[in-house]
């Protein structure tokens, strides 16, 4: 089986998780009834669109998990885009088990696709500018890395993956903090680096370089305006815009010369790609 290497994340609880909330304490009652216990199933996997894949050594370990003797042929690489059509696996194993390791298998690599497609779709956007394009921590509850993971497949950098994982002073920290120049001396103060300010206007970013920030979130501002805060910047810090992007707007927001734009809506509204699983 294919490997899955992904920092901070439990493959094997994840799927004992995943299939205990799906069989409960009875099981798959329906496959027990219908299915002989000795059955055997051939089955592919196949995408009905094009797609950028991500998932499917997750979805060998829930057919593992429930039938270790299964055989499963992993027919797309992690992050590779596929035609519509394409056969992405193939497992032979346990009927019974197969079938009732279905819709998990199945429910992960469509999301985890879903997103690495429209990631992807992000990225060729804003190809040839230099802009990087990052995700960020709008992620559904319990799935941050596995999202993060599937992002990075579709060709996104990650962004702080916890609040722990980096310093981020925005509008609600400022505004209890008295402005963007208190806060940024609180932060340096502290001892901390990397130090992330978001600006949601042109007068904030001197007082934001001034105390010492390290990178400039520019929050919601237009293509014009982000020309001018790159200007003012200079390249002193990396600029990161965000706030208003999707597929229409990210190529004039790119053009503006930003270092980074962050982008929650390749986790957030990523639709689950059109996958299946057919008896062969």
């Amino acid at each position: 089986m294919t490997e899955l290497a992904i920092p901070g994340f439990d493959l094997a609880a994840f799927v004992a998780a995943t299939l205990a909330e799906d069989m409960g304490e009875g099981g798959d009652r329906t496959s027990a009834a219908v299915i002989p216990a000795d059955a055997v199933l051939t089955a592919v996997m196949d995408s009905r669109d094009a797609a950028v894949i991500a998932g499917l050594p997750i979805a060998a370990a829930f057919f593992h998990a429930l039938d270790p003797q299964c055989t499963v042929e992993i027919l797309a690489a992690e992050g590779a885009p596929v035609a519509a059509g394409a056969d992405i696996m193939r497992v032979r194993g346990n009927a019974r088990a197969l079938l009732t390791a279905e819709r998990s298998a199945l429910n992960t690599v469509q999301h985890l696709t879903g997103i690495a497609t429209m990631t992807r779709r992000y990225v060729d956007a804003i190809a040839g500018t230099g802009t990087i394009l990052l995700d960020t921590r709008k992620t559904l509850p319990g799935l941050r890395v596995l999202e993060k993971y599937a992002t990075r497949m579709g060709g996104a950098t990650n962004h702080r993956m916890r609040l722990d994982d980096g310093v981020m002073i925005k509008d609600n920290h400022i505004a209890v903090a008295g402005g963007v120049e208190p806060a940024v001396r609180a932060a340096k103060a502290a001892g901390l680096t990397d130090v992330v300010v978001e600006v949601d206007r042109i007068d904030q970013i001197g007082p934001a370089m001034a105390a010492g920030a390290d990178r400039l979130l520019l929050d919601n501002m237009g293509p014009e305006v982000l020309r001018q805060a790159v200007a003012l910047v200079a390249g002193r810090v990396p600029t990161e815009a965000s706030g208003g992007v999707n597929l229409a707007t990210i190529r004039a927001i790119a053009e503006t010369g930003v270092t980074f734009i962050s982008v929650g809506r390749i986790t957030q509204s990523a639709p689950a790609a059109d996958i299946g699983l057919d008896f062969a």
